[in-house]
């Protein structure tokens, strides 16, 4: 299972990245940017490093790269690899 500061920091790093969506299309708020864009970075730097320590998985790598969405899918594509080494490892018991 991924852990709790993975899935943390993929959930900040959308969320920044929709607020600072919203305030482009709307009021567009420099001190929002400033504010906000920081946060994003940091987010998104924490969700590539925690994916590339806790899976060796290419594909989930690769996804954790992508921006906004890359630590939601790379949380999937875990957990989904995770679940056919559990029913595997049942399977060869």
């Amino acid at each position: 299972m991924p852990s709790r500061p993975l899935r943390l920091a993929a959930l900040i790093e959308l969320a920044s990245l929709l607020l600072l969506l919203a305030n482009l299309a709307t009021v567009h708020v420099p001190e929002v940017a400033s504010l906000v864009g920081p946060v994003h970075g940091c987010a998104y730097l924490v969700v590539v490093g925690a994916t590339l320590r806790e899976s060796r998985d290419g594909p989930a790598r690769l996804l954790a790269v992508v921006p906004g969405i890359g630590g939601l899918l790379a949380i999937r594509r875990i957990h989904r690899t995770l679940g056919r080494r559990s029913r595997h490892a049942r399977l060869n018991r």
